[in-house]
């Protein structure tokens, strides 16, 4: 974590088979769920009722906007739909962005930012790549290239008061040729000048000197600007040359991103030439230019290997910025990187390119802290800072940044020679569109990913209380590196201290563990790692459960596949995380697997004495009933020969919800959890995120007088369930994606319930984690 850093000589690089009887059990269900959904209580997830408020604000996410409700969320028929870049109107009403894959712009209303309501959108002439707003206009730039070797495009002029009066008739005013393909569009402050890139961009296929996507590449990029006097059909192009610069590709310029400073002088990175360029909009002179340097990285992962490693070194990485923004006489830019380098962090540089401060390793640290380092991007610029910009708030000079892959907002103060952390926004996947609001103390992240996660324009607003996010984080370790996480599976309460939570990770990640949180601050914390070990090696289970056994050792579920080599397993462990024994299901069980299996784990009784161990199964299984799944009881043998296994199984069928999402899926458990008497919690969800989300619920069932049975038996008793907690409010109340998988249930022993979502391992997913506290829900 980046705390009172000086910026002065700072360089920290430092077919399910049904049985004849389905029906009567369908209509058993459907009259049970009739009676408890009714009744299903409400619970908020709570914070700590002792949080003074901050000496200082933080931003609250308020709202998330769909951006497929500005055209169409249709789910049998998904059309991607992006907010790529974004901008503002004057009076910071109304929103303006670029929707390429489209080919559109469209508009949000923020008068409520709280309630944000699309405008609808409007056909530009090709691919339009960035937007700007000066006075009642807006400018869109557009590419209309036939080929990366003939470039082609237009600055498109709007008129914003008549778009927004008749939207479906939103046509240019005027269209600019701007003699190639237009990328980054900025407005000076005074309204005076419009600063755009050409890009041409290169051929990433083709392989120039050695290099696939390698430079030179005609024709050459430049930067045009826009003397904007008098009315739209006054202004002048005039275009700044910039080859013969960089030291690399030096006559093919890519300039990526432009920002214009109170002085009139533009800021351009050429992103494949690693270089920045000051330019003075007055009369076009490049005033500065100079190479953006390189880094050696040190504990860095750079292997897409299902495991977070900071173990590596990266020997003169080029930094290759993407975005740039000012601070005052200095300029921060985003490294994301592209054809050679990405140095995975931000950098500040003065006018003469000196470097005052780099992040070195602490963007990717803080991704990893929060749960959102993304592994399968660790061979490819990790976490991939790619968007950045700044704005005063109050007495707060605050520097924004975005991460592509992880999906967060890294925000900083910096105060004097002072760069220090201040909080991480969650956002959807791909954030490339920032854009702070001050004068309404607002900030706006949009993203370019629309599958499966749908895009999406998050709104934060700046409120006198604690950060809201993230939920739950890690510790560093001594040498200040973070505890390593994701893809939390599983819940369970410590025996003896209310203050500990135990949880595990699923397949996403090898080499199992399981990890200790403190509860008794927020966020939570993942403050000690306990690697689970057979025969003294590492090993790869698939965890869905923990649940602590009277001892102090647990009992671990692990997932199987349904095949030969994958099975569910009950395992046994030490509390140092040695493998006592693994324990599988019957043959003839095991036989029955259609695919989802293991879901959770519980434990009743006294260890070596009168145990019994308690699994869920998430789905039916071959002749289950259709919407019956199993509760398994096991009741383990004494002798404990790892090669011995005696224990007996038995099962309950429980009764599953109907799918109720307009999606369709499918309905499944995913925790249980004793309540003490015979009584157990369990988690039913559907696999629906989002909007379509439905099912999060948590029941309560009593197997009290209920005898289970065996295989061989047959005729399962079908258990009762009461309905507990309806988790989705609370998912909801944090305004953002509610992922799927409501994965972890824990109750500590003072009676307080805490739920945990599995985020994916930030694959696929907004890699957001919601650890919630739910009070005394289930009392």
């Amino acid at each position: 974590m980046i705390t009172k850093t000086s910026l002065i000589n700072s360089n920290h690089l430092g077919p399910l088979n049904m049985k004849p009887f389905n029906q009567i059990l369908g209509l058993i269900k459907k009259a049970l769920n009739t009676a408890v959904l009714a009744a299903l209580p409400v619970i908020a997830a709570t914070m700590p009722s002792n949080a003074a408020p901050p000496a200082t604000p933080y931003f609250q996410r308020i709202a998330t906007y769909l951006v497929c409700e500005n055209t169409s969320c249709d789910r049998d028929s998904v059309k991607e739909t992006v907010a790529e870049i974004i901008t503002v109107s004057k009076d910071g009403n109304i929103l303006i962005y670029t929707d390429s894959p489209t080919g559109k712009i469209g508009f949000v209303n923020i008068s409520d930012p709280a309630s944000p309501a699309g405008l609808g959108t409007v056909n530009t002439s090709g691919e339009p790549t960035s937007v700007a707003v000066t006075g009642d206009y807006f400018l869109v730039g557009v590419n209309t290239s036939a080929s990366f070797v003939a470039p082609s495009g237009m600055l498109s002029v709007y008129h914003l008061p008549s778009c927004l009066v008749d939207v479906a008739n939103c046509a240019p005013i005027r269209e600019i040729d701007m003699g190639g393909q237009p990328d980054s569009v900025a407005v000076s402050p005074n309204g005076r000048y419009a600063a755009v890139v050409i890009e041409n961009e290169r051929d990433e296929a083709v392989t120039v000197g050695g290099v696939k996507g390698g430079l030179p590449q005609s024709p050459a990029g430049y930067l045009n600007i826009i003397d904007m006097i008098g009315k739209p059909g006054n202004w002048k192009v005039r275009p700044v040359d910039l080859t013969g610069l960089a030291d690399y590709g030096i006559d093919d310029p890519e300039p990526e991103f432009v920002s214009i400073n109170q002085s009139n002088i533009a800021a351009v990175t050429l992103q494949e030439n690693n270089h920045i360029v000051f330019v003075n909009l007055a009369d076009g002179k490049i005033l500065q230019h100079f190479n953006a340097g390189s880094v050696t990285l040190e504990g860095v992962d750079i292997a897409d290997n299902k495991l977070i490693d900071f173990s590596s070194t990266l020997k003169n990485i080029p930094r290759e910025p993407d975005a740039i923004t000012w601070l005052n006489q200095m300029v921060i830019t985003a490294n994301e990187g592209d054809l050679f380098g990405g140095s995975r962090g931000f950098t500040f540089f003065n006018r003469n390119g000196t470097v005052l401060y780099d992040s070195g390793m602490e963007f990717d640290y803080l991704a990893a802290k929060i749960g959102h380092y993304p592994e399968k991007r660790s061979d490819n610029k990790g976490s991939e800072p790619e968007a950045i910009t700044t704005a005063r708030y109050g007495n707060e000079n605050l520097v924004f940044v975005g991460s592509e892959r992880a999906n967060f907002v890294g925000v900083y103060s910096v105060q004097g020679h002072s760069v220090d952390y201040k909080q991480a926004l969650p956002t959807g996947a791909g954030p490339e569109g920032l854009l702070a609001i001050p004068h309404r103390r607002l900030f706006i992240a949009s993203t370019e990913v629309d599958s499966p996660v749908r895009t999406q324009i998050n709104i934060f607003r700046l409120e006198r209380k604690p950060a809201g996010y993230p939920h739950i984080e890690s510790e560093l370790l001594a040498d200040g590196k973070p505890i390593v996480w994701g893809a939390l599976s599983a819940l369970a309460a410590d025996k003896e201290d209310a203050s500990r939570l135990y949880t595990v990770h699923d397949s996403f990640y090898n080499k199992s563990r399981i990890y200790t949180i403190d509860v008794s601050s927020h966020p939570a914390k993942i403050f000690a790692v306990t690697p689970i070990l057979k025969d003294g090696a590492a090993v790869n289970y698939d965890l869905e459960g923990i649940a602590q056994r009277s001892d102090g050792s647990f009992w671990l579920a692990s997932e199987g596949a349904g095949t030969s080599t994958t099975r569910n397993l009950l395992i046994e462990v030490n509390g140092d995380g040695t493998v006592i024994r693994e324990v599988r299901l019957p043959a003839a069980v095991d036989a029955l697997q259609v695919s989802n299996g293991y879901e959770g784990v519980a434990v009743t009784g006294r260890a070596g004495a009168d145990e019994q161990v308690y699994v869920a199964f998430q789905r039916e299984w071959k002749d289950d009933p259709l919407g019956m799944v199993r509760i398994g009881q096991y009741t383990p043998s004494l002798d404990l020969d790892p090669a011995v296994d005696e224990g007996e199984w038995k099962f309950f069928y429980y009764p599953l919800d109907p799918v109720e999402s307009p999606a369709g899926g499918w309905v499944g458990l995913s925790e249980i959890t004793v309540l003490g008497n015979g009584k157990f919690a369990i988690i039913e969800r559907d696999n629906q995120a989002g909007p379509d989300a439905r099912i999060k619920r948590v029941y309560t069932v009593d197997i009290s007088g209920i005898t289970p049975k065996t295989q061989t038996e047959g005729n399962f008793s079908i258990l009762n369930k009461s309905p507990a907690i309806d988790v989705l409010p609370a998912m909801q109340a944090g305004n953002g994606w509610v992922h799927d998988k409501l994965e972890g249930l824990a109750r500590t022993i003072d009676g307080t319930v805490y739920v945990v979502t599995d985020n994916d391992g930030v694959d696929n997913s907004t890699g957001e984690t919601q650890f919630l506290n739910l009070g005394n829900a289930l009392n």
